[in-house]
C-alpha cells in the first residue's frame, strides 16, 4: 500500500509563520495541510470502503424481525391459529374470527452462487483501491514538485529586488554626480534629464520586483494551506537536488493508477456478464408466535431450504451493461496510451530543460562578470566627466539584465531538476529524514 512516507507532522501554529521557511519543511507542511493532499487521503479511505462493502456480499446474511398484528381476515385468522397451535374441529373455516398475533422471526440466507459477480466486485473495488493509493501518490510528487517551485520563485524574486534595488541605489549616486557636475557647467540639462528619466524607470522596476515578490509569497503559502500572512524562506539550507540516474517515466504512480483503473474495468464487464449465470442461495429461519385472542395461544416453526433463479429474459439488460463495461474499458486503455504518452513528453521537456538551464547557468555567470566590470569603470569614467550619460545608462542597464538573467537561470535551474524528479516519479526529498 502507497502512503505519504512517514514523517515528523508540523503543527498549525504561529511559530510556523513567524520563522523562516526552509524548503524541507515547506514540503513536510504542505504534504500534511493542502486541500489535494487532503482530498486524496479521504479517497483513500472512500475505496477502503468500497472494498468492505464488496467484501460484506460473501458473508451471511443474519436478521431478526418481530411483528404483532390483529386480523379477522379468514385467512390471516386461520393462519394464526395454526401457527400458535389453537386448532379444533370447532372452527369455522370461512369465518375463524377475530385474532391476534405476536410474531419473533430469525432469518439467515447465504448466496452460494451468482456467475461469479461478487467476486468480480471485490476485484473491481480492489483495484480501484489501488488506483486511489496511486492516486495520492501522484499528488505527493506533483505537490511536492509545486512547492520547490514555488519556494525557488520567491529566492528569485529576492533576489530581483535585491538587484533593482543595487540598481536603483546606482542611478541615484550617479544622479547626484551629474547634478554636481551640472551645477559646474560640465554636464548639459539633458543629460540630467535623461539620468532622471532612467531613475524613475529604476523606481518604477523596483516596486514591480517588490509586487512580484509579494505574489510569489502568496503562491507558496495557498499550496502550504495557509493565507494572511507574510511568507519568509531560508534558502540556505537548500541542497542541490540530485538529478535522476535513470530517466525513465514508467514509474510514475499516474501510469500505476490508470493501469490498475483498467484492471478494475475488465473486473466490472465480469461482473456484468455475470447476469448470464443463475444465483443459488440456501437459506433458514426459526418463528415464534404467540397470541392473546385464543386462550394465550403459542407456537414455534423453522424453515430451510435451498433457492435457485435463473432470468430467462430482461430485455437484454445484462447485454447492455456488458456493452457498456467493455466501451469504457476500451475508452480506458485509449487513455493509458496517451497517458504513457505525455509522461513520455514530459520526460524528454524535463530532460532538455536541465541541459539548457546548466548551460544557461554558465553564460550567465560570464555575463555578470563582465557588466560587473563594465559598470565599475563606467561610473568612474562618468564622474570624472569623459563618459556620456546616455553611456552610463546602456551600462547600467545591461549590468541589472545580466544580474536578472543569472538570477532567473539559477531558480530555473533549480525547478527543472524538480521537475525532472517528478517526471521520474520520484518524490523531491527523503521525508524520513
Amino acid at each position: 500500500m502507497l502512503s505519504f512516507l512517514p514523517c515528523k507532522l508540523i503543527a498549525d501554529n504561529s511559530e510556523i509563520g513567524s520563522s523562516p521557511w526552509t524548503v524541507r519543511e515547506a514540503v513536510r507542511y504542505a504534504l500534511h495541510h493542502n486541500p489535494d493532499a487532503a482530498t486524496a487521503l479521504e479517497r483513500i479511505k472512500a475505496a477502503d470502503a468500497d472494498i468492505k462493502l464488496a467484501r460484506s456480499a460473501f458473508y451471511p446474511q443474519v436478521s431478526v424481525a418481530t411483528e404483532y398484528s390483529r386480523t379477522n381476515n379468514p385467512m390471516y385468522s386461520f393462519g394464526n391459529i395454526l401457527n400458535q397451535g389453537m386448532f379444533t374441529n370447532a372452527i369455522d373455516f370461512n369465518d375463524p374470527g377475530t385474532t391476534d398475533n405476536l410474531q419473533a422471526k430469525s432469518m439467515i440466507q447465504y448466496r452460494v452462487y451468482n456467475g461469479g459477480h461478487d467476486q468480480a466486485a471485490l476485484n473491481a473495488a480492489g483495484e480501484q483501491g489501488r488506483s486511489a493509493e496511486f492516486d495520492r501518490a501522484a499528488v505527493r510528487n506533483r505537490l511536492e514538485f509545486e512547492v520547490v517551485r514555488a519556494f525557488c520563485t520567491i529566492v528569485q524574486a529576492e533576489e530581483s529586488v535585491k538587484a533593482r534595488q543595487s540598481a536603483h541605489q546606482a542611478i541615484d549616486a550617479s544622479m547626484a554626480v551629474a547634478r554636481a557636475r551640472f551645477k559646474e557647467g560640465g554636464l548639459l540639462r539633458e543629460d540630467v534629464l535623461n539620468l532622471e528619466v532612467q531613475q524613475a524607470r529604476s523606481a518604477e522596476q523596483l516596486i514591480q520586483a517588490r509586487h512580484g515578490l509579494q505574489l510569489a509569497q502568496r503562491g507558496f503559502l495557498h499550496l502550504l494551506g495557509r493565507a494572511g500572512e507574510e511568507a519568509a524562506v531560508d534558502p540556505s539550507g537548500y541542497r542541490e537536488q540530485e538529478i535522476p540516474a535513470e530517466r525513465t517515466f514508467r514509474n510514475r504512480p499516474e501510469l500505476a493508477a490508470m493501469a490498475a483503473t483498467v484492471k478494475a474495468l475488465e473486473s466490472r464487464i465480469k461482473q456484468a456478464e455475470s447476469g448470464n449465470w443463475p444465483t443459488a442461495d440456501v437459506f433458514g429461519s426459526y418463528q415464534a408466535d404467540k397470541g392473546t385472542a385464543l386462550d394465550e395461544g403459542s407456537g414455534n416453526s423453522w424453515v430451510t431450504g435451498v433457492r435457485m433463479e435463473y432470468t430467462l429474459f430482461n430485455g437484454g439488460r445484462t447485454a447492455a451493461a456488458t456493452e457498456r463495461a467493455t466501451a469504457r474499458l476500451r475508452a480506458a486503455r485509449e487513455e493509458e496510451r496517451k497517458l504513457e504518452l505525455a509522461c513520455s513528453l514530459e520526460m524528454e521537456q524535463a530532460v532538455l530543460a536541465v541541459r539548457q538551464e546548466e548551460e544557461r547557468l554558465k553564460v550567465t555567470g560570464k555575463m555578470v562578470d563582465s557588466a560587473t566590470e563594465s559598470a565599475r569603470l563606467a561610473r568612474l569614467r562618468f564622474k570624472e566627466g569623459v563618459l556620456l550619460a546616455s553611456e552610463l545608462i546602456d551600462t547600467e542597464n545591461r549590468l541589472i539584465e545580466s544580474q536578472l538573467s543569472r538570477s532567473l537561470a539559477t531558480a530555473a535551474r533549480k525547478i527543472a531538476i524538480a521537475d525532472l524528479r517528478r517526471a521520474a516519479g520520484l518524490g523531491q526529498f527523503d521525508q524520513r529524514n
